[in-house]
């Protein structure tokens, strides 16, 4: 299998993923990246050629979270029109009970994001079939992507082609998980160059900032 000169590269871009390791890592209170931005940079550093970025998340209803309702309607309607790809599920909140080491407990509501990694994983596997790309460039660390990728190789021994895999995270001191998708190369985003790519956009609704 002859490694193609120009590796045309799709990024798989999982929102709340990215958005909670971005939180850990950086101590960013919202999700302020710009997701083309950062698959751009990702691509230009490893002499990749960006072909397409698609953007999955959860976004809450109204009734549940007004706030981040509005505030996912905008950003994501950016998105669209800056020919990003959007596939969004309701972010259902539901009480779930935590046992404190104390013995206490406490119940809040915790948001439940169903067949995002499944959209993902079906997307990688359609696109890699289709000979859409050379490089899957997944923004997660999600490892029931694992199955996936296992497939995008299968397709690629089957096609007779080079196909590469990525996972790409935030690393920081204070970020535990140090770990990218199995199988997959590993690529480390520094503070320095998520702060070069955050949307110069602030979605949030103002008169909830000004709080």
């Amino acid at each position: 299998m002859r490694e193609p000169q120009e590796k045309r590269t799709v990024a798989f871009v999982d929102g709340q993923n990215l958005f909670y390791a971005v939180k850990e890592a950086f101590g960013y209170s919202y999700p302020n990246y710009d997701p083309w931005a950062l698959a751009r940079t990702i691509c230009e550093r490893n002499e990749w050629k960006l072909e397409a970025v698609h953007f999955y998340t959860g976004v809450p209803d109204s009734q549940d979270k007004p706030f981040w309702h509005e505030f996912w309607n905008k950003k994501l309607a950016s998105m669209g029109k800056r020919s990003i790809h959007v596939f969004r599920r309701s972010l259902r909140y539901r009480n779930q009970t935590i046992a404190l080491p104390s013995g206490k407990s406490i119940t809040s509501l915790v948001g439940q994001e169903k067949g995002i990694d499944i959209r993902i994983a079906l997307d990688m596997v359609r696109m890699a079939h289709r000979r859409a790309y050379d490089v899957a460039l997944l923004l997660s660390q999600d490892q029931d992507l694992t199955e996936a990728v296992d497939e995008v190789k299968l397709i690629a021994q089957e096609q007779g082609r080079w196909i590469k895999a990525a996972s790409a995270f935030p690393t920081s001191p204070t970020y535990r998980n140090r770990r990218g998708i199995d199988k997959t190369d590993w690529i480390s985003i520094d503070r320095s160059l998520y702060d070069a790519c955050l949307d110069p956009n602030d979605y949030r609704p103002k008169k909830e900032i000004s709080k």
